[in-house]
């Protein structure tokens, strides 16, 4: 039998195939054989079990079993003789299996990576951005270290600014209870740069033992996605306020952070020395992001519908997952699709695009970058032979720095292709940027 490809749309297809039983029967036979042997069948002792008991008991399952693993078998035949890319998982519609006794067909309709040609990228344009570190920088950086090292001290006071505050709270989406500390409470401190300033804003000049009502409409880009453009009422119980007590910058100040002498111009060097490598990676990931962005505006596609539900359903149980580790009441929390099916598309479009461009272009990582990648991660652990070994014992470990590797390398060949413009930021500028 020839199979007939039908071309349904695009990217869809459908095809008929023909499994023949006649070559399977010496499968069959060997399964009943196995369980004449293993079988465990009131009346009879193990081993002793007839034939026609087990092919009674147990011959629709095995035949069922078999006869699916040779639709599996032809219909993946069909996909290579075809050269077809599958995407997602076939609906295989067919007789029931454990009924069959002639020769049977079987339907597969799937979906396939849709064909394109990568775009010309000479007219492109790519921004990059440079970064002269100031003393003020230098500066405001270590006043950020100095909060970090704080130490909090109950006050007897209203709250404000850059105090520690320890609440109750509960808060609603139209009347709906999203999140209750219950009797539990949260501590946390009054325009940490981490957290919704509008609602800091609220919480300023109140006392212990004072509550408050209030509503915050939350961004539309705001993360997570359960909050984005909503109105949010809070119910507030302050327990507690602690003032902050700021440690000095002397020797005992640079040696907590890693200077063995205390010495402040080395601890000044070093500080440079890190904001520069943070600038580095900051400007590097503005760049992926921007070339990723182009290379998803400049393919027009349609995108599998299989691929973009695997990647709804692994970013539902994503933020499902991150809002558990932030305490939020998980009974009532319901997530709709719809919420991630602009970026899934995005996220799935991208892949497609940077699958080909890798392969028409070879710009699979290399082994010795793959190394370097390791490397460059087992650097941030206290025994880096042991961390490196770590990603060595299981192939699969190497699988991110491989990843990375071969996007460092799409980025490379890509500024070669389009256009670059340098641009000067303040260091602030950078560091506020959306990765």
């Amino acid at each position: 039998m020839t199979e007939a490809i039908e071309k349904i749309s695009s990217i869809e297809r459908k095809v008929k195939g023909l499994v023949s039983i006649s070559p399977l029967q010496g499968q069959i036979s060997q399964k009943f054989l196995e369980l004449t042997k293993t079988a465990r069948v009131s009346g009879f002792r193990p081993g002793k079990v007839p034939m026609t008991v087990i092919e009674k008991q147990y011959g629709a399952d095995i035949r069922s079993e078999i006869y699916a693993n040779a639709i599996e078998m032809k219909f993946g035949e069909i996909v290579n003789t075809n050269k077809l890319r599958v995407a997602g998982m076939p609906d295989i519609q067919h007789d029931p299996l454990g009924q069959v006794v002639d020769d049977f067909e079987f339907t597969a309709t799937f979906e396939i990576f849709p064909e394109f040609k990568l775009g010309n990228f000479k007219t492109l344009k790519v921004e990059k951005k440079s970064v002269d570190l100031s003393e003020s920088d230098i500066k405001k950086t270590i006043d950020v270290l100095i909060k970090q090292r704080a130490v909090f001290e109950k006050v007897d006071r209203a709250s404000k600014l850059d105090d520690q505050i320890t609440v109750q709270l509960q808060s609603f989406i139209d009347d709906e209870q999203i999140e209750s500390t219950g009797d539990q409470s949260l501590e946390f401190v009054l325009g940490d740069s981490k957290r919704i300033k509008a609602v800091d804003d609220q919480l300023l000049g109140i006392k212990a033992g004072e509550s408050k009502e209030f509503e915050v409409k939350y961004p539309k880009d705001h993360n997570p996605a359960q909050l984005a453009n909503k109105n949010v009422k809070y119910q507030i119980k302050l327990l507690e306020v602690k003032e902050a007590r700021l440690p000095s910058v002397d020797s005992n100040f640079a040696k907590s952070l890693g200077v063995g002498d205390g010495d402040l111009k080395v601890m000044e060097q070093e500080i440079r020395m890190s904001l520069t490598q943070e600038v580095e990676k900051r400007v590097k990931a503005d760049l992926k992001k921007q070339v990723f962005q182009l290379l998803v505006d400049s393919h027009d596609m349609e995108i599998p519908k299989s691929l973009i539900s695997m990647e709804i359903n692994r970013m539902t149980q994503s933020t499902y997952d991150n809002l558990k580790q932030q305490g939020a009441d998980m009974k009532e929390l319901k997530l709709e699709p719809e919420m991630f099916e602009e970026s899934a598309t995005k996220t799935c479009k991208l892949r497609i695009v940077l699958a080909t461009l890798v392969e028409d272009n070879k710009l699979e990582a290399s082994e010795e970058q793959i190394k370097s990648k390791v490397i460059e991660f087992s650097a941030n652990f206290d025994d880096t032979d042991k961390a490196e070994k770590w990603f060595y014992d299981d192939p699969k470990r190497l699988d991110e720095p491989a990843a990375l590797s071969t996007e460092d390398n799409i980025v490379s060949w890509f500024l070669k292709e389009c256009k670059t413009e340098s641009k000067k930021v303040s260091f602030d500028d950078l560091m506020a940027m959306q990765g």
